[in-house]
């Protein structure tokens, strides 16, 4: 009785399992049948409600989106402008009788040579004359804006002047900003160079306070006398100067022939 049991079950299981082994091929088979109808009927054949029922079984490749790293800003070029006497020792530079200071002369050129560097991709610093930030100062540039004497003198005071440190410790870069200065300086306003530099610029207190890798100059952009109607009412003019020689000396342009 035990034996007919136990042969009874053993032919109930191998029923049960040729069942599903025929069910399961016959969902393969169905799988494949769908897919390959899919693929080789137009869209238009199928019903939407179909198509949707055939979607939910058969799942869609995607493409997976790229996971792109966010990118760093770089730093932008950096160029320092002095300027001068601006700060708070009460020194306002060179005084005119009506009034007129060589500070608001300074002021006013720098500030729009600021927007023209800015304009070229540069951040461009302005500096009070004694400022904390010269201390090892490093830039593409510094260049410290003044003006001369509003006193006249005589009919040659007219005209600018540009110099750098006689203890300068990058002199070629700093013989060439100052050449690239003089040359695009006199070429936007028709001044003439001045020759008369003294002690005081040659021995400008920044020179020795900035990184010994930044070159730099002062400029006397002109007298407050003979040339105070562009130094006042052409001020972008002699902002546009200053800027075209900063721009020569970084972009390294040719004055031979000029």
């Amino acid at each position: 009785m035990n034996a007919a049991k136990k042969q009874k079950k053993s032919q109930i299981k191998t029923l049960l399992t040729e069942n599903l082994s025929i069910f399961f091929t016959i969902i393969l088979v169905g799988f494949g049948v769908a897919t390959v109808f899919t693929a080789a009927t137009p869209p238009g054949m199928l019903s939407g409600d179909f198509r949707n029922k055939l979607a939910d079984v058969i799942p869609v490749a995607t493409t997976p989106t790229p996971e792109w790293p966010t990118p760093t800003p770089r730093p932008r070029p950096r160029i320092g402008v002095v300027v001068g006497h601006w700060g708070d020792n009460n020194d306002p530079g060179a005084v005119c009788a009506d009034g007129l200071t060589e500070l608001s002369v300074n002021q006013n050129v720098a500030t729009l040579v600021q927007q023209n560097l800015s304009s070229e991709g540069f951040d461009v610093d302005l500096l009070k004359e004694f400022d904390t930030s010269l201390h090892g100062y490093q830039a593409l540039a510094l260049i410290s804006i003044h003006a001369d004497s509003c006193v006249y003198v005589n009919d040659q005071a007219t005209g600018f002047k540009v110099s750098a440190s006689i203890e300068a410790k990058r002199p070629d870069k700093t013989a060439r900003l100052t050449a690239c200065l003089r040359n695009r300086y006199a070429r936007a306003t028709n001044l003439p160079i001045h020759h008369s530099v003294t002690a005081d610029m040659t021995s400008y207190h920044a020179f020795g306070e900035i990184n010994d890798e930044t070159p730099a100059v002062i400029l006397e952009t002109g007298f407050l006398n003979l040339d105070r109607q562009i130094l006042t009412q052409q001020p972008d003019i002699v902002a546009r100067g200053i800027s075209d020689g900063v721009l020569c000396f970084i972009y390294n342009e040719d004055i031979s022939n000029e």
